[in-house]
This record gives C-alpha cells, sequence and structure tokens, in this order.
C-alpha cells in the first residue's frame, strides 16, 4: 500500500485541474469497440497503474500467461499524480501513446467518458455484461450509467470507516459500539477531550490540500447523497449537505477539531502523537495505522461510522477505482482478457488483497477466510466482515461527473469559511451551488 497513491486518491480522489477544460480531439473515437478488438488470446499489451497496484497487477502476470501464453503484458508503473495527467495528454491526442489498460479512479472516469468520447473502449461487446451482478452494490451503475454502454469495470471498493483509539474511549468511559449517531458522537467526543485530552477528530482547517473535505463528503454519502444528483444537477445546498457542514461546524465550535493543514504529512504526525480519538477514514487506512504505529496494537478498534440521523445509513462506498481499455487499443479482445482476468477471479483479488491490502469490489472474493479472520491489532475485531457488511448494505451510484474538481474547490473554500471565521453552513453551501452553476451550466436544485 502507497502513501503517495492513498493521499491523492482520497475519499474520491481529486479531478485534475485541467480536465474539465480539455475538449474531446478526433483519433481514437471512431474505432473504439470496433475494428480494433484483434484476437482474445493473442496479442502484446500495455498496462498502466501506480505504485502498489502496479506491482500486483506484474505479479499476476506469470499466472495469467499459464492461461494465455500467447498474450505478452507489460506493466508500467506511472505513478501518482503522474498517471492523470499521462492519461488526459494521451487522449487529447486522440489516444495516441496510450496503453491499452488504463488504472482509473472513480473521479476521473465520468470526466474521461465526458470529455473524450470514444477515448475507453465499450466493454460490453466484449463481454462485460456477463459480471453485471458480481460487484459491490452501486459500482456497475457508476462503470454503465446508461445500463447499455460498460466504461470500465470495478477493481477497489473501499467503505467509510471509523478506526478509534479503544484505549482513549476507555480511559473516558465512553462505548464506541454503542454510538449509533453522530449527535451522540459528538457528545462522546467532548468527554473524551475531558477526560483524556484528545480530539474527537482532525481536519484540514484552511484546505491546504485538495482533499480537506474528505469528511464532508463521507457524511454527505451517508446520507446517499453528493455534489451532484444522477441526472447532473448541483445539489451542493441540499438538507443533506446542510446537515454534513452544520455536524463539522458544531463539532469544531465544541473544541473537539484539531487542525491537519500541511495534509497527508500532518495526519500521520497526528496519528503517531495520539491527537485524535477517530480516524473517519476508508477501508484502505487501517493498513495505514499498522503501518505507522504498530506498538498500539490492541488499542485501536474499528467499526462502520455512526449514521447522520437516527436510523440512517451506516455504509457508503466512498471511493473506487477500475479497469478500462483504452479505444485506441488494437488489442481490445487481449486486454479485456487480462481485465477479466484480473477482476473477476477471486483468486486474483484474493492475491493482491493479501499483497497490499487493496479492498476488492468483487463479492465472490470475500469467501476467502482471508477477509474473516481476527485482527490483533484491532482488538480481535473481524475487519473484512465490518467492510464486507458495508459493501453488502443498499447502496447508490454516485455520480461524480466531469465537474467533480470545481465542486470540491468550492466544497473546500466552503468548509473553510465555516472552521475559521464561523460562518453559517446553508449560507456559503447555497453561494457554492450557485457558483458551480456559473461555472458549469448545470442546473442548481432548489
Amino acid at each position: 500500500m502507497e502513501l503517495n497513491r492513498r493521499s491523492v486518491l482520497r475519499m474520491g480522489g481529486g479531478l485534475a485541474a485541467a480536465l474539465p477544460v480539455l475538449t474531446a480531439c478526433s483519433g481514437s473515437g471512431g474505432d473504439a469497440g470496433g475494428g480494433r478488438a484483434g484476437e482474445p488470446g493473442k496479442g502484446a499489451i500495455t498496462v498502466w497503474s501506480w505504485q502498489g497496484p502496479a506491482a500486483e497487477l506484474k505479479a499476476l502476470v506469470p499466472e495469467f500467461n499459464k492461461r494465455f501464453p500467447d498474450i505478452r503484458v507489460t506493466v508500467e508503473d506511472i505513478g501518482n499524480p503522474a498517471i492523470w495527467d499521462k492519461i488526459t495528454t494521451a487522449l487529447a491526442a486522440g489516444g495516441q501513446g496510450l496503453a491499452d489498460v488504463l488504472h482509473i479512479g472513480v473521479d476521473y472516469l465520468p470526466g474521461y467518458v465526458e470529455k473524450f468520447p470514444g477515448g475507453l473502449a465499450d466493454l460490453a461487446p466484449l463481454g462485460a455484461t456477463a459480471h453485471e451482478d458480481a460487484f459491490a452494490q452501486g459500482l456497475w451503475a457508476t462503470v454503465s450509467p446508461d445500463g447499455k454502454r460498460v466504461n470500465a469495470l470495478p477493481w477497489e471498493a473501499n467503505s467509510a470507516g471509523f478506526y478509534y483509539r479503544a484505549d482513549l474511549f476507555e480511559r473516558a468511559g465512553v462505548d464506541a459500539d454503542a454510538l449509533t449517531t453522530w449527535d451522540e458522537t459528538i457528545e462522546a467526543g467532548k468527554r473524551i477531550k475531558a477526560r483524556t485530552g484528545a480530539h474527537l477528530l482532525g481536519l484540514d482547517k484552511p484546505a491546504s490540500q485538495p482533499d480537506a473535505a474528505n469528511f464532508f463528503q463521507m457524511l454527505l454519502q451517508l446520507q446517499g447523497a453528493f455534489y451532484f444528483a444522477l441526472d447532473g444537477t448541483i445539489t451542493l445546498g441540499s438538507p443533506e449537505a446542510v446537515r454534513a457542514m452544520t455536524l463539522i461546524k458544531t463539532m469544531n465550535d465544541a473544541g473537539l477539531v484539531s487542525d491537519l493543514a500541511g495534509g497527508w504529512n500532518a495526519l500521520m504526525s497526528s496519528l503517531k502523537k495520539g491527537t485524535n480519538a477517530v480516524q473517519p477514514l476508508p477501508t484502505w487506512f487501517g493498513g495505514i495505522i499498522e503501518e505507522q504505529v504498530p506498538g498500539e496494537a490492541g488499542k485501536w478498534g474499528v467499526r462502520l461510522p455512526p449514521a447522520v440521523r437516527p436510523g440512517g445509513p451506516t455504509a457508503a462506498t466512498v471511493n473506487s477505482t477500475h479497469l478500462a481499455v483504452a479505444g485506441s487499443s488494437r488489442h481490445q479482445a487481449a486486454a479485456w482478457t487480462f481485465v477479466e482476468h484480473v477482476l473477476t477471479r477471486p483468486a486474483s483479488q484474493v492475491r493482491i488483497y493479501r499483497g497490499k491490502g487493496i479492498a476488492p469490489a468483487l463479492m465472490k472474493a470475500y469467501d476467502d477466510p482471508v477477509f474473516h479472520a481476527p485482527s490483533p491489532f484491532f482488538g480481535g475485531r473481524r475487519k473484512g466482515e465490518v467492510f464486507l457488511a458495508a459493501l453488502k448494505a443498499p447502496q447508490s451510484a454516485t455520480n461524480y461527473t466531469a465537474d467533480y474538481a470545481r465542486a470540491l474547490k468550492l466544497v473546500t473554500d466552503a468548509q473553510t469559511k465555516v472552521l475559521l471565521k464561523g460562518a453559517d453552513p446553508a449560507e456559503v453551501l447555497g453561494e457554492a451551488a450557485d457558483r458551480l452553476g456559473e461555472q458549469t451550466g448545470r442546473k442548481v436544485r432548489s
């Protein structure tokens, strides 16, 4: 698991600011999905990924070649965030120099599809629809919004998590498992702060990094809401958004939020110092905790986050990644053969999980015992089962659109006004929604 990758992907990632202003170029689109398929069992293909995932893809190649000896696979570690600029540049050049298989974050996928029609191959004619029911709920609609064209296949699915210092909760006399809502958690945070000195959680208050709104976004998704509705209209000023920002303001006003200005390094420093009692971060962060503070084994717990409203959901898939095939590829069938081998075979996904802790979107993979073993670090909790429960819960698709980067910037600015200036959540979010509408031409929901 790579720190750079995770800090960039965040909970929903960070769409390259340049992407929304680029326009589609001709070149790859006309041949995408037809005329360039090639042979499914023969060809030379290149795969672009980054750090940890790239290493795991390389490790799968020898096994893949036992089944398909005539497909030569080259996996390239492009790095993150370098991969996003490289994909964007190649798509803008009509697919020139683009790899055959592309590892793409959920926040980038709609932007590539909208701005570069045909830049990614339609996987439906290659056989992708046979796997429609194989993945966690909500993910198929993310890769196939119209229910016909399939833009990619899901790989990684990270659920919202609630990692907490069990020893601090115990010292404060708070039962973490009994917290059903964030309102209750705020009250518990006051008790923890009074008895241990630890803050409830930390946020990048001045928004020094683009991912400063991760927690706000999680609270939004726990309500089944987002910055955009499925029809692309803007929902930044929705009751759900106001509720999420109001919770953050309440925590901050009560002195329960530490400042993590500086991004990833500040978060790691805080983790090592024990500044915060809770890390409200996705599935993957559990591995980071174990790596960074190995001496705290047994002092941590993990559960799904409390609901935003009484009786509300506690499950949300807050980010995912996918494998796509380039529309410009002359070996699309062979590329699809590799994608299918990696993403639809439980054995492949279990091997990747054992190697880098990447949580699979493929539900059948969770039959493996590795996901059901007690974790000594997290007090014997079966961490895999905690997040499996979230993936099994009913969830709707999330529409990032090609304008996610603009929305994210406006949201982080609004949050900073709330945290540092005491601004009214409804007012700043309403202003952000109107501004986003002006920038994008999208309708703002009232």
